[in-house]
């Protein structure tokens, strides 16, 4: 009988679970990056005012270069990289644009084209005044600035009229302008939709004959470098 009372027996009750208190990991503020500018030229950035440091670099013969400037210069330059470049989105390119902020040997490129040299992008803008009667800046905002790489990159809304038959047609853009050490532009990549470009074989080869149709099309300045 010991063995049956013994199975009705209730069990005894399980030890409480022991709790351990590990201390909290201390936690360190992270500075955001000494990379953001607020507004250039027409610019509505609202974010956080950091300013870039100062770095003081050396050229080949031994002078300092551009990367010596304030932050207040550097807006200065990209202020009047963009109005130049609202310029030609506006319709109006000029050989003194392309001489005062491009090098002959720049890469631009959007989702049709990807020219090489002042012969391939500079015919995708004089083209513009033939296909658009109108073009203006609807926005524009810099939404970051570095002086390593020199590079900034700002967003755009640009409203184009299609000439002959009127119709507008918005499009809205992820510009990213690197520069070389003398504030000159040598790559531009506008990205519609912010979207990256497309770089698979067929795409970026179709791309590269867009920017020869239109350079062996289009009559452009001569650069007298």
């Amino acid at each position: 009988m010991t063995t049956s009372q013994e199975q009705f027996l209730p069990s005894p009750p399980s030890p409480s679970p022991t709790i351990i208190h590990h201390p909290l990991p201390t936690l360190h503020p992270i500075s955001p990056p000494q990379i953001v500018h607020p507004a250039v030229g027409g610019a509505h950035y609202s974010g956080t005012h950091s300013w870039l440091r100062s770095h003081r670099r050396t050229s080949s013969d031994g002078q300092p270069s551009r990367a010596t400037q304030s932050p207040e210069d550097e807006l200065t330059s990209r202020q009047r990289i963009m109005n130049d470049l609202m310029e030609l989105y506006c319709c109006r390119p000029s050989l003194e644009i392309f001489e005062r902020i491009w090098r002959h040997d720049s890469i631009f490129e959007d989702p049709w084209v990807r020219c090489e040299g002042y012969d391939q992008y500079a015919p995708q803008w004089f083209v513009m005044p033939k296909l658009f009667s109108q073009s203006r800046t609807l926005s524009s905002r810099l939404m970051l600035s570095t002086p390593s790489p020199n590079r900034f990159i700002y967003s755009q809304s640009q409203e184009y009229t299609i000439r002959f038959i009127g119709k507008k047609k918005q499009v809205d853009s992820i510009i990213v302008v690197d520069l070389d050490e003398n504030d000159r532009i040598i790559r531009l990549e506008d990205k519609w939709g912010g979207e990256d470009l497309p770089m698979h074989y067929g795409a970026l080869l179709l791309r590269r004959v867009n920017a020869r149709i239109a350079s062996w099309l289009i009559k452009v300045p001569r650069w007298q470098s």
